[in-house]
């Protein structure tokens, strides 16, 4: 498993336009199908405790008394997509009005590392903004 989300969140991570597992499965040549890709990604349940898991030791590695926490939200948008209790209407402050999208909380943990002037910052955290009440 743990092969596999590598090579996803390296391909996530150095793609400049959009991302899918065919896409994925061109990158390697055919070496994994994409739709072992597909159920790999579906058959998982990918949660903030899974991402801070990944990213424990490296908190760990910079961590300091001088660090904080730092919580953003984020509205991706999905101006096409049917809404449901996930993608939804939310007010977006930077543009003033109501869009429809995913809201996303981020935890990000912020310190400076010692042997660099570059801050670290490391998201740990992540939790869906869900409307249950539709109306």
């Amino acid at each position: 498993m743990q092969d596999k989300l590598d090579l996803y969140t390296d391909y996530l991570l150095s793609s400049f336009g959009q991302t899918s597992a065919t896409g994925l499965s061109r990158l390697v040549e055919g070496e994994i199908s994409h739709d072992k890709i597909s159920r790999f990604l579906s058959g998982n349940d990918f949660t903030s405790k899974t991402l801070w898991q990944k990213v424990k030791p490296t908190v760990r590695k910079y961590e300091s008394d001088d660090a904080c926490l730092i919580f953003d939200d984020v509205i991706i948008e999905k101006p096409y997509t049917d809404e449901n209790e996930m993608i939804c209407w939310h007010f977006d402050h930077a543009q003033g009005k109501t869009v429809k999208g995913v809201n996303m909380l981020n935890a990000l943990y912020h310190t400076q590392d010692s042997d660099s002037v570059a801050p670290v910052r490391l998201t740990i955290g992540f939790e869906l903004i869900l409307k249950t009440v539709l109306f």
